[in-house]
């Protein structure tokens, strides 16, 4: 190693420390812990009146919407479920009219 390896490790070493030491001063501090608990206060009651406002005014939310998309597409789903049944019934009695065509020729 040359010495300015050793120069960049030393800094490396400090700056992380010095980051660390910000980093823990911020966590600690009473002043920002407040303010970041107000402002995700004040986001929850954005979000409550917002919904609110939408139910007001009879309007779906996202959330709504979401559930609806999701609902829809399980409708869906088992709309095709129920199509490939009525296709495989339709082949069975396609097939049972076959067999009953041909035992009433012999």
């Amino acid at each position: 190693m040359t010495y300015d390896d050793f120069e960049q490790d030393g800094l490396r070493a400090r700056s992380e420390q010095a980051i660390g030491e910000l980093a823990q001063a911020l966590i600690d501090n009473p002043t920002l812990h407040n303010a970041i608990s107000a402002a995700f206060g004040a986001r929850e009651k954005a979000i409550e009146a917002q919904q609110a406002a939408m139910g007001a005014l009879n309007l779906s939310s996202a959330t709504d919407v979401e559930r609806l998309e999701r609902r829809l597409r399980s409708f869906s789903q088992r709309l095709e479920e129920v199509e490939e049944q009525i296709d495989e019934i339709s082949r069975e009695v396609a097939a049972i009219r076959r067999q009953a065509g041909k035992k009433s020729r012999t």
